[in-house]
């Protein structure tokens, strides 16, 4: 793995990587952006279940099924980056040998299965800390190690458990699902927090740790952040659509061509909004005076906001406001969000990299959204083939001879 002259910040840490989908393999992606060397084990009868997802990218482009060997899967192109692959089928008896002699030879394992698979497996904590007692050993879960197991969760369920449905739309809307799965994205961030917390007590006490973290705990602790019962005491809306009245002007606003976002409840930046409006004489107006007297007549004011932007473009509207200082910004859509020239120069959005085609311009994806003076941070190993790396690790690392990774082999245990 090529390196700045300073390395990489996780660089020497080793991670044992048992999981699949998204929220847990995106976890051990920043791990191995940031420097980790992630052996991510895959069952040898088709790997990680992101290798089976739509659409694949291949020699005959773009395709919803895969036509040929050389088309991988979007998905495994962009979450198995940075990792190397070993195959090992965690349901055989002989499995529970080699996962130990892997853990002997790391610091991290992360697992995402549902609560009580692992230790069914033979591979849960317990396990981990017997073969290495200074082994840091995350499980992300649906709702806590300590749920009843079996009992599984999807970003979709946990959406609609924590709350997050109804926090955006307006009174009568029905529930909106994010678009963005964000209790498998923002889990794995809490979970990498846990890591390295776990790796800093265990340099300092030279004990291992047991990191939890549930998706439902996640997200809704996130959507703790909102005051939601001193509002509904109060009497306000807990769904306000477009606008947030608590702040107004605050929100989303029709313009000639679409939307643009807002952000302006100081008095000092209505002062520059009703300047570029071209209506000074609002401030006059004892409803929009106050930010308390603009709180209570939201409405108002957001038809005085729509009224002067009708006749405007989105990129008019910023300007002109950027112009007086107020934090504004034109709605766009995903694909052109991704390919922002800000976002690409700091490599927050990297092109899709497939091993045989190289770089996919058009087709981007996740890069590491840290950058860092002293060390480098990034993907400089392409998403492997399933069992890439499997003899290269077993025999290197693990010390296996040849006849042992055959008769591994042989037996279905790889």
């Amino acid at each position: 793995m090529a390196a700045s002259q300073n390395g990489y910040p996780l660089e020497g840490v080793r991670v044992i990587d048992l999981t699949r989908a998204l929220a847990g393999p995106f976890c051990t992606l920043i791990l191995g952006g940031l420097g980790a060397d992630v052996i991510k084990v895959e069952d040898p009868r088709g790997g990680d279940i992101s290798r089976g997802n739509a659409p694949y990218i291949g020699p005959n482009g773009l395709t919803l099924a895969a036509t040929s060997p050389e088309d991988i899967s979007l998905a495994a192109l962009t979450r198995l980056r940075g990792k190397r692959s070993v195959t090992l089928n965690l349901k055989h008896p002989e499995a529970k040998e080699v996962f130990a002699d892997l853990v002997r030879n790391a610091d991290v394992v992360v697992e995402n299965f549902t609560s009580g698979t692992a230790d069914r497996l033979g591979v849960g904590y317990e396990a981990a800390s017997a073969a290495n007692p200074q082994i840091v050993y995350c499980a992300i879960s649906g709702f806590g190690a300590d749920a009843d197991p079996g009992v599984r969760a999807m970003d979709t369920i946990i959406q609609a458990l924590s709350g997050t449905m109804l926090t955006s739309g307006g009174p009568e809307d029905p529930p909106i699902r994010v678009g963005v799965p964000i209790a498998d994205v923002m889990t794995p961030v809490w979970a990498i927090v846990g890591i390295l917390s776990a790796l800093q007590h265990r340099q300092r006490t030279g004990v291992g740790e047991f990191v939890d973290v549930s998706m439902l705990g996640v997200v809704t602790s996130l959507v703790a952040t909102e005051d939601w019962q001193a509002l509904q005491d109060l009497g306000q809306p807990l769904r306000t659509g477009p606008t947030l009245p608590r702040l107004a002007p605050f929100g989303v606003y029709r313009c000639a061509d679409g939307w643009f976002a807002m952000v302006a409840p100081q008095d000092r930046l209505v002062q520059g909004l009703v300047e570029v409006m071209g209506r000074p004489e609002l401030l006059e107006d004892e409803r929009f005076q106050t930010r308390d007297a603009r709180v209570l007549h939201d409405a108002e004011l957001t038809m005085e906001i729509e009224s002067w932007a009708a006749s405007l473009p989105a990129e008019e509207v910023a300007a002109r406001l950027a112009a007086k200082g107020v934090p504004v910004a034109p709605i766009r859509t995903p694909i052109e969000a991704v390919s922002d020239p800000r976002v690409d120069a700091r490599k927050e959005t990297r092109p899709v990299q497939h091993p045989v085609l190289g770089d996919i311009p058009h087709l981007r994806t996740a890069g590491v959204p840290i950058r860092m003076r002293n060390a480098h941070v990034g993907f400089e190993r392409l998403a492997p083939r399933l069992g890439e790396h499997t003899e290269e690790i077993f025999a290197g690392l693990l010390g296996y001879d040849e006849q042992r990774i055959q008769g591994l082999r042989d037996a279905g245990v790889i």
